[in-house]
Parts: structure tokens; sequence; C-alpha cells
């Protein structure tokens, strides 16, 4: 049996990172076993959908990397094939028309729970004949689900999960203006998608009880369930935004990389012995429902931030390159000198081992895009004193003799310096730092100077000297 699996989000919001997580597990479920991965965007309440929302849902999955097999489906372009499944319910006296008005019902409700009785739907229109139907009400259609016994459930993560029959209802099908219920929607579109395996959050695990009686009602295998325990916060809580429940485009935003979120959320209630950085291919490889736990994971930010610095390291300079222009571009308001790129890309190596986010490399990058004269920090200004500006005169009369411009010769140089006058070479490396960088932290010096060229070099420390 070919494995197919589905992502099936609502277009009503972003895509969040449970439901990026779902997405995953279900994309390297599928691509595990050579079968298919689909997506179905549940677009049938029109009122709360929205194609903004659907469009920020499909960009997220191609940030990730989640590529779906056909074309996305939408659920609302099925909403005559839903219909009919119900109808045909009816026609074999599977289903029945519920003339219960919602006045009715609260009032069926409120008794019962007065009464200290389930406040499930009752059934009272399961047997009755619809001659005995009241004027003015449209009917809905309620399933008659089985009343005695049990429904089983061989849950590929929860085991064997099984409820008994009266603690389930004659689900509605249908609604009053003839729309399906999500119920309906979803068995129907899974079996004509012929989706073998449901893999989504345990939130859904009730509903699974109320589905598999409507696949038995049709007379169609139900598909294998996998009911995922959801993401909590650190402190154990539901997951809020507070926590991190953004969309996938914050994370994105905040300067983190689709490999690293991706790594990160595999590793949110999956397992493969030890290991915790693991390629996409290697998770491909190694992924199963057997490992996914059974207790919900918590969403930690700063293991998060360690994971993605240490894919930073590993990603390729001009990658990265590609993706701090964009950010300097915001930060300094397009303003950036001539050569920046360039500069940056040269500088890539030292960058990004004192980076965790792409915010952070593109703030630690800043330096070498920037038009003199330099603005130096608070810190930074307070290195250059007095009696170092003497020294920065005499290292700049040096520089502009230096033929092999190469951080060797130039650290050289700055040793030399700092013997003559009797000094440790930090003495004279820290202001020359701030005079080349307007920061007090940086990469070696010698190698920013290097980078920044002879000419940059000389023109930034004529700006300090000139400011004394």
């Amino acid at each position: 049996m070919a494995v197919v699996t589905r992502f099936a989000p609502s277009p009503t919001g972003f895509l969040h990172i449970g439901g990026a997580r779902t997405a995953l597990f279900n994309w390297l479920f599928a691509r595990h076993h050579g079968g298919q991965f689909l997506l179905r965007i549940e677009d049938t309440d029109r009122a709360r959908s929205s194609q903004e929302a659907a469009d920020a849902i499909v960009d997220g999955l191609k940030w990730l990397g989640l590529d779906w097999d056909g074309k996305p489906v939408s659920q609302f372009t099925r909403r005559d094939q839903h219909a009919a499944t119900a109808h045909r319910l009816l026609s074999e006296g599977r289903a029945y028309r519920c003339y219960a008005s919602q006045e009715e019902l609260a009032e069926m409700r409120a008794r019962a729970k007065s009464e200290s009785r389930t406040t499930l739907y009752d059934g009272r229109w399961r047997d009755r004949d619809p001659s005995e139907a009241p004027k003015g009400i449209n009917p809905v259609i309620r399933l008659k689900a089985p009343r005695e016994g049990e429904t089983v459930i061989n849950d590929q993560v929860q085991g064997t999960v099984r409820v008994e029959n009266s603690q389930l209802d004659d689900m509605v099908l249908l609604r009053a203006d003839g729309t399906a219920t999500y119920m309906l929607a979803v068995v129907v579109d899974d079996h004509d998608m012929a989706v073998t395996h449901v893999i989504r959050g345990d939130d859904h695990l009730t509903n699974a009880f109320r589905q598999c009686h409507l696949y038995l009602a049709l007379g169609w295998e139900p598909p294998k369930f996998a009911h995922i325990p959801l993401i909590h916060g650190p402190d154990g809580a539901k997951l809020s935004k507070r926590h991190g429940a953004l969309g996938v485009e914050s994370y994105r935003d905040m300067g983190y990389l689709p490999e690293a979120i991706c790594n990160y959320l595999l590793r949110l209630g999956w397992s493969h012995g030890n290991e915790e950085i693991i390629s996409r291919q290697q998770a491909i490889e190694w992924f199963g429902l057997k490992s996914v736990g059974r207790s919900a994971a918590r969403f930690d930010f700063t293991k998060l931030e360690s994971l993605n610095g240490n894919y930073i390291r590993q990603t390729d300079d001009d990658r990265l390159t590609s993706l701090v222009m964009p950010e300097l571009q915001t930060m300094l308001n397009g303003k950036l000198a001539e050569g920046s790129e360039k500069r940056i890309k040269k500088g890539m190596r030292s960058l990004k081992g004192r980076a965790n986010n792409i915010v952070e490399l593109s703030d630690n990058s800043a330096f070498y895009a920037l038009s003199r004269p330099l603005i130096l920090d608070e810190k930074s200004s307070r290195l250059i004193k007095d009696e170092t500006y003497s020294l920065l005169r005499q290292l700049r009369d040096q520089f502009s003799g230096i033929e092999k411009w190469n951080a060797d010769s130039l650290e050289r140089y700055v040793r030399e310096c700092a013997e003559a006058a009797g000094t440790k070479l930090g003495m004279i490396a820290q202001p020359l730092r701030a005079a080349m960088t307007g920061r007090s932290v940086s990469p070696g010096v010698f190698e920013v100077m290097e980078i920044l060229g002879k000419d940059e070099t000389l023109g930034r420390l004529d700006d300090v000297i000139a400011n004394k």
C-alpha cells in the first residue's frame, strides 16, 4: 500500500509553529516511505477564511522546504461531494433529518445539566416520522451513530484507545443551510484523496472516534491514525504567544534558518538516540511514528537559539551574506557603503562564529557596511583616550607605507609600535578596533583592517584623529 499523508490547515491565520511540526511529521513520514504528501486548505468556513492566510500558509511551507505532491486542494470546492455523501447516508437510513431548533437544543442541554445527565444530543429526531416536522424549520442532517458497544482505535502513537459509544452522540453532517460540518468534510476528503495515515495533534483524538463512525456508515476503510502530543511552553502550560506560538514568518523575521526550525521541531516529541543535529536526509531516513513520544513536548527558545547558531556556523558564506544584506538595507535605511557586500562576504567566516541568528549576524556585520565617518558607541568612545591619539597617528603614518596589506603584516607593525612605546598590544589594538568598527567587540582587528582595505582603514583613522 502506497503511503499518503496530508496537511490540512484552516486559512484563518498564520502557519503557527505547532502546525508546522504537524506538517513536518506528515512530510517526513511520506518521504520516508516513498509516498505522497498532500496539501488541503480547509476553507469551508468562508466567514473566517481568507486568501491572505492561505497564501501565508503556503509561503511558510515553502520556506520550511516542505514541498507537497500535486496541487493544493480547496475543501470549499468539494462542497457538492460533501453534501452528496450526506444525502447518500440519508437515503440508506444511516442518517436522519433533525428539526430541533437551537432554542430547543439549548433547553435540552440546560435541563440535562440541572439533572446531572449528559448534555449530548439525545437523538429526539432519530426515529421520528418527518411528517411530524414543525413548519419553518430547516433541518440538519445527523449521522445515526452506534449506541451500543465501543469504538476502538489502534493509534500509531497513543496505542490502543477506546470509548464507549454511549459517550458519543449523533453528530451533525450537514447544517441547516446545506453546508458540511468539519467532521463530514474531513472524512470525505481523506477518503477521496486516498489518505492512508492521518497524523495530527492529539486534540483531534475525540474527533477520530466520531469519524470512525462515519467511515463505518459509509463502508469505507478508515486511515491509520497517529495523534501526536501538543507542544507546551517551558512552564508546562499550553503553548501561547508568550511561549513562542507564532507564525513561521515571525521566526524567519527573527533570523532563524528554516533547516534549524525543522531540526528543532523534529526533536519536539521525536527522538533518534542522542542525536540532536539531524540533517534533512537523515530525518527522512530515520523518521518513524514509533519514536514519537506520548508526552507533550516543551518549547525552549534557548535551545532553539543554540541550535540555530550551530546551523549558522555550518552554512555557506555566500548564502549567509545574501540573508544579511537585506537586513542591513533595512537597518541602515539603504545607506550602505560601496563594496559592503564584498567586505561582508570576506569577513563572514569570522562573523558567523559570533551569532545565533541572522538579525544578530547582520548587526555584527554592520561596521563593514557603514559609510564614513563612523559614529562610535559609548564603550568604544571610552577606549580612545588622549594618550592613544599619538599612537594612532604613528600607526596611521606607518600604515600608509605598508605595501603588503594583510593581517600578518599589520599585526607585526602594531606589535613593533607597542614595544617602541613600552605598552601592551591590547592598549593599541583596542583603540584601533574602536576606530575601525565603532565598537568594542568585533572579529580580530587585523583581519578587519585587511578586509576594509588600506584606503578605508586610513580614512577611518583620519576621521578619529580629526575628532580629537
